[in-house]
């Protein structure tokens, strides 16, 4: 299960959507990249050694991201926003990322993974500014991610839960620090008027919409509804989320600069 961490959790998302959708071919393909890009951050799951004991432990994810962004050890680390600041980061700031990874204290799996949700959502949703940059590419893969586990959970022995959402929390860590730490405002979403829009809207814009071909908004939209069906949604937390980023959304930033070269090519 260690190796479900590189190319931003992609064996991780076609796992969970294998057995979703009970496809062998996509099971297939989440294995294949499992074992051809098992990289460096499967130690920190395999080598019990990188978990310490941490001094300023909470249950929280998002306290702990919003500790992050406010760290100054953390600034200027990168002049650019992307995925190729990952491997700098472990190999210069290994200490302080696994400092924050250590400080989860999980001691209720299941009322924890439910705050590892929201958290999913609101780092890619709160963020966002009307009218600036585009959504966080590298960072919606932390809510696919995150729906993946969901799926996989009831699945998987027992004893693969928590190192499972262990797991998750590394590469949220990772990829926040990467991408620049934005700030996460909830009240952007909390007090954001949908002015009626409900989940019948958000379904249509998945499915007819302007960018309805645009497989990770699809993929966004649904891992949002579908953390409302299971948890339950009575402060509309998730349909907000959904309808501003399905309202507002106008294509995928995030992009560091080798990776815009690549793209140009």
């Amino acid at each position: 299960m260690s190796a479900q961490l590189p190319l931003v959790g992609h064996p991780l998302i076609h796992l969970g959507y294998a057995y979703e959708l009970s496809s062998r071919e996509v099971a297939m393909e989440a294995l294949s990249m499992a074992s051809s890009s098992y990289n460096y951050l499967h130690k920190y799951l395999d080598d019990a050694s990188y978990t310490r004991p941490s001094s300023n432990g909470t249950q929280s994810p998002l306290e702990i991201l919003c500790r992050v962004q406010k760290d100054s050890r953390f600034d200027g680390l990168f002049g650019h926003e992307g995925a190729d600041n990952l491997g700098p980061l472990f190999e210069k700031h290994e200490d302080e990322v696994l400092e924050y990874w250590n400080s989860w204290r999980i001691t209720d799996p299941t009322k924890q993974f439910k705050a590892s949700q929201l958290a999913a959502a609101a780092i890619l949703v709160a963020p966002h500014k009307p009218g600036g940059k585009s959504y966080d590419f590298f960072i919606v893969h932390l809510l696919t991610t995150s729906h993946a586990v969901r799926i996989l959970l009831p699945l998987i022995p027992a004893k693969f839960h928590v190192p499972l959402v262990r797991q998750w929390w590394l590469l949220t860590l990772a990829v926040y620090i990467a991408q620049l730490r934005p700030e996460i405002v909830l009240t952007s979403i909390t007090d954001y008027d949908r002015g009626g829009r409900d989940w019948n809207w958000v379904d249509k814009q998945a499915l007819e919409g302007g960018h309805a071909l645009d497989a990770h908004y699809v993929k966004a939209l649904r891992a949002m509804k579908t953390v409302a069906q299971t948890w339950g949604d009575e402060d509309e937390f998730y349909l907000k989320a959904a309808v501003r980023f399905a309202d507002e959304f106008d294509g995928w930033g995030g992009f560091g600069s080798e990776e815009l070269r690549l793209a140009h090519c």
